[in-house]
């Protein structure tokens, strides 16, 4: 259309007279018929992948590749918000052990726990190839707190609270020997925070006072619930270290569940490490609980949903919060891959694939993470937090931290 208005402008300014002009004209008008260039191809109709790439429009996972160990994956995480997120180091971390269920219960898509496998997922971290380190419960308690190997005792859960018997010491720093109590010098990760000014406390929804323990050498009647209580001492590491028991510390900060919310109202009177265990009820042990009403993982998810939003919105993890949610072990004797295969993480994948939950204001929402870990990962991490030596096998090489796939860290 534009040549042809040329023409017609051009056959306006062209006004000479005569026969002899004719031919020239007729020049000219063919002249300006022909374009000034190769005239313009279509674009070409693009297919596949080459068009997702070039598209503005595209999903960002409409031509992504398998995902491999080591990697974060979410489409969620190339979003502008999350590119936004503030980086820092979590100070005040805080841990929820729910347990004995394998990672396809918990965040398949039949799942019977919503809110984590739903709500929460979205706002977190999902730690995918997070794994248990033994059965039964008890070694995983005890590995997340000082990097102790599992005994012969501790696999049984210590129903008879007896003291450990060390017969020598590993390379790595743990204890060589059988036995429930650790000697006074045995070091945890709460004597590590203590003498760095930190704070830690546990919250034990059910105990009924502060630092409840058996007597040494005698039977552990909290091994299972009864309608009156359903506080279980195997699932409060802390009982296992004379270092803590025998402290006058340990009544200040060995307490009921009921206490943390108060410690939440402030930035200063929340601890650095919270440690939570809920009963033997609403952590989902128990299928049938001890009064009679329904567990399992659906009430342990109704527990979450009633208690983790004011952990949420408390100063202390709206200023540098990390949220931990995972499980002791996973249901029976199952157990992840086996050493030396790859994506193994050091301390062993005995105690089954359950998967781990972060969230803090330093993660970005909805992504997830392939990458190998376990319950001496989870120690480790919050070792270099607080630049605090590592305990026992959280020590080893071969135990991956939290990374730029868990958290935003400062350069």
């Amino acid at each position: 259309m534009k040549q042809s208005s040329t023409r017609r402008q051009g056959g306006r300014r062209w006004r000479t007279p005569g026969l002899l002009l004719a031919p020239a004209l007729l020049l000219a008008a063919l002249a300006a018929c022909q374009p000034n260039g190769p005239a313009p191809q279509p674009a070409p109709v693009q297919t596949g992948s080459a068009a997702a790439a070039q598209s503005p429009t595209a999903s960002p996972s409409a031509s992504a590749s398998p995902t491999t160990p080591g990697t974060a994956t979410s489409g969620t995480a190339t979003k502008p918000a999350d590119a936004g997120k503030p980086a820092g180091t979590p100070q005040h971390i805080f841990v929820i052990n729910l347990e004995n269920k394998g990672f396809d219960s918990i965040w398949g898509d039949n799942s019977p726990a919503p809110y984590l496998s739903g709500t929460l997922r979205k706002k977190g971290v999902l730690l995918k190839n997070y794994y248990a380190i033994a059965h039964n419960s008890l070694p995983n308690y005890l590995a997340q707190v000082s990097g102790q190997r599992p005994n012969d005792s501790t696999e049984l859960d210590c129903h008879t609270y007896t003291e450990f018997n060390a017969t020598g010491t590993d390379p790595d720093g743990t204890l060589q020997g059988d036995g429930c109590v650790y000697p006074e010098d045995t070091q945890t990760l709460a004597g590590q925070l203590t003498a760095q000014g930190k704070t830690w406390k546990g919250y034990m929804e059910d105990m009924q006072q502060p630092c409840e323990h058996p007597v040494l050498g005698e039977a552990d009647n909290h091994i299972k619930a009864s309608p009156e209580e359903q506080y279980s001492t195997h699932h409060n590491p802390f009982m296992y270290f004379r270092s803590i028991t025998s402290s006058p510390d340990c009544a200040r900060n060995v307490v009921n569940f009921s206490a943390l919310k108060d410690d939440l109202k402030s930035v200063d009177t929340t601890p650095n490490l919270a440690y939570i265990t809920p009963n033997l009820c609403h952590d989902g042990h128990d299928g049938t609980c001890a009064d009679g009403s329904e567990g399992g993982l659906g009430t342990a998810d109704s527990w979450l949903k009633d208690q983790v939003p004011a952990i949420l919105s408390s100063p202390a993890y709206k200023q540098d919060g990390m949220l931990v949610i995972t499980f002791d072990e996973a249901e029976g004797d199952t157990a992840g891959p086996t050493e030396p295969a790859s994506g193994v993480p050091a301390g062993g994948t005995a105690g089954g694939r359950v998967g781990a939950l972060v969230l803090s204001p330093y993660s970005a929402a909805g992504t997830s993470s392939d990458r190998p870990y376990n319950h001496y990962s989870l120690l480790a991490s919050i070792e270099d937090f607080f630049h605090l030596p590592r305990l026992g096998l959280a020590g080893d090489p071969g135990v991956r931290t939290f990374g730029d796939d868990v958290y935003r860290r400062e350069s």
